[in-house]
């Protein structure tokens, strides 16, 4: 099968050897995305909510350049640095991911990378023939 890779253009790619999504044959996996303009800097500190509003953005673009969409999402992955702020985050999963209703995880960690992300998403999709 074929491997498509998916990159964005954020200096890590090449960096540390990541791309954004890959595609093979039907599936789609998106690792995690983090609340970052396009030159990398953070968005929305502070703001758990708006910095999800920017992960699943992220995730949509990708999703569109390996063609496919949230339709075909059958798994999401909300990692969160303070576990209260979960109501807020899935307000916005649930404004992309209604339709679809993949399976779901929300977990928390210590932190990311960066000190000033509240949120990295995960997902995975299978394009339907």
């Amino acid at each position: 099968m074929k491997r498509e890779l998916v990159l964005n253009g954020n200096p890590m790619e090449d960096k540390v050897g990541f791309a954004r999504a890959v595609r093979v044959g039907p599936s789609i996996s998106i690792g995690g995305t983090a609340p970052v303009d396009p030159d990398g800097k953070t968005v929305c500190v502070g703001d758990a909510k708006g910095q999800a509003e920017r992960c699943f953005e992220i995730i949509g673009d990708a999703l569109n350049r390996a063609g496919s969409g949230w339709h075909d999402v059958v798994r999401t992955r909300v990692i969160l640095t303070n576990i209260d702020d979960w109501q807020a985050v899935v307000e916005v999963r649930a404004k992309f991911c209604r339709e679809a209703k993949p399976v779901d995880t929300i977990m928390q960690v210590t932190r990311f990378v960066n000190p000033e992300w509240l949120v990295e998403v995960e997902a995975d999709a299978v394009v339907a023939d």
